[in-house]
């Protein structure tokens, strides 16, 4: 099997088992709905400001959400000793966590499009930008948290409190990308200034950290 070969095959079976039990998916999209559902009633979704606000608003709830799902995905694999399964397979490491890093962002990204609609209507939202922008910088976006999520999420999967290990490490790491989608996004929503240096250092952000997990990840994946 060639390397892409063996990142599907991973990748069809966490699609799989999320299909069945559906963990992932809900836990993202309740605590998502009730972040948009709160800050919409704590402001006025007519005023102005609700623009500058609603692509942090977006961004937070997403980052939090997900660190349940992320957590979810590596729990599965220890059940009957799966992961000491992959351990001994043929598949690269780098497989295995790039198939689950890329269910992880159909998880999220499905989770965005239902967002979406709900934002628009309660927050009254219409981009003054270039709303084609957002087609890129939420992808770009979802992966900055996915990929080191589900990195760290491996990396803390032996400790005791993994639960609380991994949003003590991926917060502070994912500071500057969340800095970054947010101006992005509220750049777009407001038309204020340009978001293309805040797109870019996204691509930046992305490639330096998804070359560092894929060449790391064999370590974590061995490690005792």
């Amino acid at each position: 099997m060639s390397y892409f070969a063996h990142v599907l095959s991973h990748l069809r079976k966490d699609l799989q088992l999320e299909w069945r039990s559906r963990d992932a998916i809900n836990g993202i999209l309740f605590f998502s709905l009730l972040v948009v559902v709160v800050f919409a009633m704590a402001f006025d979704p007519t005023a102005a400001a609700s623009r500058q606000i609603a692509g942090g608003i977006l961004w937070v709830a997403l980052l939090f959400a997900s660190v349940t799902a992320l957590n979810q995905a590596w729990t599965r694999e220890q059940r009957n000793r799966v992961l000491d399964a992959q351990r001994m397979a043929p598949s690269p490491p780098s497989a295995l966590f790039l198939g689950k890093a890329l269910a992880n962002l159909l998880f999220v990204g499905l989770v965005e499009l239902v967002l979406a609609p709900l934002f628009i209507v309660f927050y009254n939202l219409h981009a003054l930008g270039q709303a084609w922008l957002l087609w890129i910088v939420m992808p770009l976006g979802t992966w900055a948290l996915v990929c080191n999520g589900t990195f760290f999420a491996a990396l803390g999967l032996r400790t005791r409190n993994r639960e609380l290990l991994l949003p003590l490490i991926l917060f502070p790491i994912s500071i500057p990308a969340l800095v970054g989608m947010v101006r992005a996004t509220t750049g777009i929503l407001t038309g204020e200034f340009d978001p293309g240096p805040t797109v870019r250092l996204l691509i930046a952000y992305n490639l330096a950290f998804t070359t560092v997990c894929l060449l790391l990840f064999e370590t974590v994946l061995s490690a005792e």
